[in-house]
């Protein structure tokens, strides 16, 4: 039977967007900000698109996608939906209602995270199924940040990459595991934010050498006065530089593809810091398309099929 007229579960894997190089920004930056944005905020981005050369976000979150497709099968109808750039949630779903979903998944591409700032995704995917008469069988999937081959795989490739580094440095490595800052006021009205981060940490330790040294910290904290999340990573750098150390490994828990925040915010501006403290920069490598990934994804589709 030809699956073309076939009931199928349309899949949303949902992230932020980005624009792509330093002359996006403007652009992206309206639909983020509505015109509040302020033009030293866009010029200081654009500095760090030109330094990146250009963000591969949408394109891996698309070739994730392909790769999750190909993974799950004809029944299934798997899209990229960004909430502030092209292509859009809601153009997501109107891909996936004319490929014949007849429900939907939506998968936000954070492993943790707060309801109180994912909101915006859960409005943009229902109000799109709504849109086009997919309400009734729309389900978000819950924080997945235990999620086994998502585990192993950070496991792995921190095992990996400490057992090189070990040898080379002739010491044992340090990792910092990091995540996205939040302002503290978010994270006061949902703390679940905090105990998912924990939680990833504590089931990738687990698979990991019991004596290792190892630190939390955030990254890429926003641009307003407000108190935000601590110890920033820079905090961490910079103790690690008192105590002479010769090397560290980044570990980000939260980053699923490589973009503005890991390409600049670690590979330029952490790396730079390391390197005023002489301290070598190393970092494991992002999901993208690992195969483990995509099964990692596979899972959380099933998992939400039966909420």
């Amino acid at each position: 039977m030809s699956t073309q007229n076939s009931s199928k579960t349309g899949v949303i894997l949902m992230t932020y967007g980005s624009a792509t190089t330093a002359e996006h920004v403007t652009e992206y930056f309206e639909h983020i900000y509505k015109g509040r944005a302020s033009r030293a905020l866009i010029q200081d981005f654009e500095n760090r698109y030109r330094l990146v050369g250009h963000s591969p976000l949408v394109e891996i979150t698309e070739s994730q996608a392909s790769h999750l497709q190909e993974l799950l099968g004809d029944a299934y109808v798997v899209r990229a939906g960004m909430r502030h750039s092209a292509p859009f949630i809601e153009d997501a779903v109107a891909e996936c209602k004319a490929a014949g979903a007849t429900s939907l998944i939506g998968v936000i591409l954070s492993p943790q995270f707060s309801s109180f700032i994912m909101e915006g995704y859960r409005t943009a995917f229902i109000e799109a199924a709504a849109k086009h008469g997919l309400e009734e069988g729309d389900v978000v999937a819950e924080p997945w940040g235990t999620e086994p081959h998502f585990v192993e795989l950070l496991a792995e490739r921190t095992r990996e990459a400490l057992e090189k580094l070990n040898k080379k440095y002739g010491v044992s490595v340090p990792i910092i595991f990091t995540t996205h800052s939040l302002p503290k006021r978010v994270v006061e009205k949902d703390p679940s934010y905090l105990n998912q981060l924990e939680a990833t940490i504590d089931a990738v330790r687990k698979r990991l050498d019991p004596g290792l040294l190892w630190y939390a910290g955030y990254q890429s904290a926003g641009h307003t006065p407000e108190e935000w999340l601590k110890p920033d990573l820079v905090d961490i750098l910079a103790d690690l530089h008192k105590q002479k150390t010769s090397a560290v490994l980044i570990v980000p828990i939260q980053f699923l593809a490589d973009h503005l925040e890991v390409l600049y915010d670690l590979d330029i501006a952490a790396k730079k810091q390391c390197e005023e403290h002489g301290i070598a920069y190393h970092r494991i490598e992002l999901p993208n398309t690992d195969p483990q990934f995509i099964e990692a994804l596979a899972s959380i589709v099933k998992k939400s099929e039966m909420q």
